[in-house]
């Protein structure tokens, strides 16, 4: 088991594991809505199946609100 951060959670996770993967198991909603960032970087959502997890690594998952004024 590898040990990792999910939106500032420790989480143990059995490797190998993709993006893609983990998004599943986090049961992330609307997951084409949300973006992802590994290590503070960006990812590409093209890129989810080929990136793999790695000890330590520390993933957010981020939904960006749109708002007004009243």
């Amino acid at each position: 088991m590898a040990k990792i951060t999910v939106n500032g959670e420790a989480q143990e996770v059995q490797l190998p594991l993709n993006l893609t993967e983990l998004i599943k198991q986090n049961d992330v909603a609307q997951p084409d809505m949300v973006s992802v960032q590994v290590n503070d970087e960006f990812t590409d959502r093209t890129e989810w199946d080929t990136i793999q997890i790695k000890e330590g690594d520390v993933v957010d998952f981020l939904y960006f609100m749109g708002g007004g004024a009243l």
